[in-house]
């Protein structure tokens, strides 16, 4: 990737936050650097979690700054050393389900902390407030590796691989369907160059601490990548795809949400050096706001994930793609 200086990051966040909201119009939000997941709160608000962290963001459209924060490690049980590597989020109604990789880390050792499912609710307010419901459920990987419609596609063993490694079992999407179920979304494996989506038909039986129930899985042609972010946005979804490993390219795709009609690549959406890691859609139309993982952006020789927390941030696209 570029390397950015500090001073052309405060160029940019300057610049961005002067110009008014248009489409492909980038901000910078000070942060943690690994955007991963995200949900818009309100026409105002909207809430972030990081892959290095277990610490939820809720920042204002107009303001570089987080507003409030939400510390998970107690509720996710996660020891001070680890993170539990949240990836995914989707909302329906009030409540928003977030999902971790449940994946390895680079070398294939086991990351236990990394198998989380669990729900917050929104309060109203200004800013809203956020409060865990239900428990955080540690058995997703054994019910997927146990389901029947999965049997094929050898989860369980592909759990047993690094996330990135070919073949590995690596989760980064999820979005909310009209009937109340989840799209899991998975950045790898693939299965003969597609990218498989899961659904969860019992999200909130999940979070009670009830099995698991899943539906017919769907493969997906995109062209060679996986799924790194899904979002329902009017009568079908955008699915961020990127490579399966840590190099490739990334590309907006259009698709119905129907088993068998094959995703749309959106061509008129530039992505730039964006390596967008969550999307959502902004209330009020079909404007939808994906958010750059910029962990691994060269500041002053230091990738951002290692600076000081108070000099970390990640970049913002607001896209209107054509129906």
């Amino acid at each position: 990737m570029p390397k950015l200086t500090s001073a052309t990051i405060a160029a940019l966040l300057a610049v961005s936050m002067a110009m008014p909201a248009t489409a492909q119009q980038i901000t910078t939000f000070n942060g943690p650097c690994d955007a991963s997941a995200a949900v818009a709160l309100d026409a105002t608000h909207f809430i972030v979690g990081d892959d290095e962290h277990n610490t939820l963001h809720i920042y204002r459209q107009d303001q570089p700054a987080s507003v409030a924060t939400l510390n998970l490690a107690n509720f996710l049980a996660t020891p001070a050393d680890e993170e539990s590597d949240i990836e995914g989020a989707a909302a329906i109604g009030s409540r928003i389900y977030w999902i971790t990789s449940h994946g390895r880390n680079s070398k294939g050792k086991a990351r236990p902390s990394r198998q989380r499912f669990f729900a917050i609710e929104v309060l109203p307010g200004q800013p809203p407030t956020l409060k865990p419901v239900g428990q955080a459920y540690v058995d997703l990987l054994r019910d997927m590796s146990e389901a029947k419609p999965l049997k094929p596609y050898r989860l369980g063993d592909a759990g047993r691989l690094a996330a990135e490694a070919e073949g590995g079992l690596n989760i980064e999407g999820l979005a909310a369907t009209p009937d109340g179920a989840l799209l899991i979304g998975l950045r790898n494996p693939l299965r003969q160059q597609r990218a498989l989506v899961i659904p969860l038909l019992n999200p909130g039986e999940v979070i009670a601490d009830s099995r698991a129930r899943f539906g017919t899985p769907i493969e997906l042609d995109l062209d060679r990548r996986g799924i790194r972010s899904i979002e329902r946005i009017g009568a079908s979804y955008l699915i961020v795809a990127g490579p399966s490993a840590d190099r490739g390219s990334f590309a907006l795709f259009r698709w119905s949400g129907q088993s068998g009609d094959p995703p749309t690549l959106v061509t008129e959406s530039d992505l730039k050096d964006l390596r967008p890691e969550a999307l959502f859609g902004l209330p009020g139309g079909n404007r939808a706001q994906l958010l750059s993982d910029d962990g691994g952006v060269v500041i002053g020789g230091v990738e951002c994930k290692e600076l000081p927390e108070a000099d970390q941030s990640f970049r913002s696209l607001t896209i209107m793609p054509r129906e």
